[in-house]
């Protein structure tokens, strides 16, 4: 009896190689300030991968209407395994009366991480790829009650067709479980009426369990979430991450009180090889399809904007070479004044000495011509 020929050994083989290379993921996360984006990455890595932003500035930038793309980098390590983590915030989205357009530098950065690697590959020496590709799109909801903004619609659109959107209910424990069931339910309805992609974990139908799992993680979407870096003490003894109100606590951890560890197995623990695999064989092929049929060889993408950021910086720059200009035009024309005054002062000084000169004249031409008639008076 011949023996077996090993292929049962590559699936620990590809966990080896896994667990050797480590992985790269990037997430964003989009949604109006103020819904608690900072606090949830934090609490999903259990550590500050994402600085706290500074109120006094996130006010003074309420006059200039700009998205900026903020990029957070960490290294984590569990077990061996290490993950290089890149986190991508959008500060300024939906924050104004008008945000039409607001979704473009969103948009414009998806691209570029997608024409970054794209060129990156085009290149004859391809060693370590710089990989920006964002793997998942967490788009945070405010928890109203009623349903989808035609902003969130709009935006959701734009980004399912780009990259794996994961929609999130901020701030669950602002709502009763009544009214946060009823939420759920229109916002699906919304999704399915508008027909917006949202990211689906696969379903293994040869492992019961994970199967089960994975539709339990679609059932449960969109995903309400609690944040909390705090450790509270729960009326029965326990020490956990959440929120301590009068009538108790509302707990991170807890399914009954969130979504949280759904989510995290979905985006941790679960799914986060196929979010990454996804990425790779869905939007990145989708989008260098595109480019590729639709440009030449080497030439640029065309863009709608450039990074807002830059953009904000480039327009100060310009208010301050006009400010420059028109101070040195009015110093131009204060010397221009004083340089005529100055002629025309020169110039009558001028005639005044000519009418000296032609007076002096005159009286020596008079006298000349005495001295010449007593001469001939004389003889």
């Amino acid at each position: 009896m011949s023996s077996p020929i090993g292929i049962s050994h590559l699936p620990e083989q590809r966990r080896k190689i896994v667990s050797k290379r480590g992985a790269s993921f990037t997430l964003m996360v989009c949604g109006e300030s103020g819904l608690g984006k900072t606090t949830f990455v934090n609490t999903l890595f259990s550590t500050s991968v994402k600085s706290y932003a500074d109120n006094k500035r996130r006010h003074a930038k309420q006059t200039s209407q700009t998205v900026e793309i903020e990029v957070s980098k960490a290294e984590l390590e569990e077990r061996g395994f290490k993950i290089r983590l890149t986190v991508v915030d959008t500060p300024g989205f939906g924050d104004y009366v008008n945000n039409r357009e607001a979704w473009t530098p969103i948009v414009e950065f998806i691209d570029d991480q997608h024409e970054s690697y794209m060129i990156q590959e085009q290149q004859p020496h391809r060693g370590e790829k710089i990989d920006m590709r964002v793997h998942a799109c967490l788009y945070f909801i405010r928890p109203t009650g009623h349903s989808l903004k035609p902003l969130d619609v709009e935006v959701m659109k734009k980004l399912s067709s780009r990259v794996n959107l994961i929609p999130v209910i901020a701030k669950a424990d602002t709502l009763s479980p009544e009214n946060l069931a009823g939420f759920k339910t229109r916002i699906r309805e919304v999704i399915t009426a508008q027909n917006i992609k949202v990211y689906c974990p696969p379903i293994e139908e040869d492992d019961p369990e994970m199967a089960a799992q994975a539709r339990d993680l679609i059932a449960s979407m969109p995903y309400s979430v609690i944040g909390s870096e705090t450790d509270v003490q729960t009326s029965d003894g326990r020490v956990v991450k959440g929120r301590q109100y009068l009538w108790g606590v509302a707990e991170v951890e807890n399914e009954n009180h969130c979504d949280f560890v759904k989510l995290r197995d979905l985006l941790i623990r679960v799914d986060m090889l196929d979010l990454v695999h996804s990425t790779e064989e869905q939007h990145y092929e989708a989008y260098r399809q595109q480019q590729m049929e639709t440009r030449k060889f080497g030439e640029a993408r065309p863009r709608k904007l450039d990074n807002p950021k830059f953009k904000e910086e480039e327009e100060a720059l310009k208010r301050l070479f006009t400010e420059q200009v028109k101070a040195e035009e009015k110093r131009f024309r204060q010397w221009e004044q004083n340089l005529i005054a100055e002629r025309d002062r020169l110039n009558k000084d001028l005639e005044k000495i000519q009418d000296s000169i032609h007076a002096t004249q005159l009286k020596i031409d008079a006298h000349a011509n005495n001295s010449i008639g007593r001469s001939h008076a004389k003889r």
